[in-house]
């Protein structure tokens, strides 16, 4: 693969610019700089910096974030700033085109914290933001009042919400303190542990009252701090399918 298109696929701008990164001296490969846009590498597990930044070459983009508090999951965000202004510039044009960048995989409210995956896969996508596939996510609820173990019940037996007239389960749900609990859910309706909480008759605390913690069996990294990203490994895809890493 030429090298121009390695990095015109990895988001560094068109064709164009990205052929004057490589003559302007701009790119180098296992530490040799390149001149010649046109050269050939293979491009699987390329590694390579560009203007002094270490890159590596992925056909799709896995990402995990850390969602702060105060982002909105948009490319056109209402009110705060969007959570992909938190990512670099190629990550945000990988591809190229109308649809280029990664797209998150279902979203977090504004004021909710947490994991987040994004890609550019779209059958990725689907699969983890499709119910039908049942993922588990879970979160760590802080309420607004005490949480008792009759509100615990019903949030695993199952709550009515007002736009559907079938009932909403929680797939496992536990009270972690005197107002906290840890949420698990397989589905990913609008604001829904919101709504399951108050419809128990509770409410979710308006600051820091929300995180998600946990995406199938993956977990948010303890190092990853609050507006930090990071590319999935194997061993994180296999833990979110919740089968062994190849």
């Amino acid at each position: 693969m030429q090298l121009q298109d390695i990095l015109f696929s990895q988001g560094f701008g068109t064709r164009r610019v990205c052929a004057g990164l490589v003559q302007q001296g701009f790119v180098a490969v296992a530490g040799v700089p390149c001149a010649e846009p046109a050269m050939d590498f293979v491009a699987d597990g390329l590694k390579f910096t560009v203007q002094g930044v270490d890159w590596e070459y992925h056909e799709k983009a896995y990402l995990m974030l850390h969602k702060p508090a105060g982002y909105e999951c948009s490319q056109k965000p209402s009110t705060y700033p969007s959570i992909y202004t938190l990512l670099p510039a190629p990550i945000r044009q990988r591809g190229g085109g109308a649809a280029a960048g990664v797209q998150a995989v279902g979203r977090l409210d504004q004021d909710t914290t947490g994991l987040l995956l994004l890609s550019d896969d779209g059958k990725f996508i689907h699969r983890m933001s499709s119910p039908k596939h049942h993922v588990p996510k879970v979160y760590e609820v802080t309420a607004k009042h005490p949480v008792d173990d009759k509100q615990v019940q019903k949030l695993l037996a199952g709550v009515v919400l007002d736009d559907d007239p079938r009932p909403v389960r929680a797939a496992a749900c536990e009270k972690t303190g005197e107002q906290t609990l840890r949420l698990t859910l397989t589905e990913g309706k609008y604001h829904q542990v919101k709504r399951m909480i108050a419809a128990v008759g509770n409410r979710v605390e308006d600051v820091a009252g929300l995180h998600r913690s946990r995406i199938g069996s993956l977990d948010l990294p303890a190092d990853l701090k609050p507006g930090q990203w990071r590319w999935l490994t194997a061993q994180d895809l296999a833990a979110i399918a919740g089968t062994p890493a190849a």
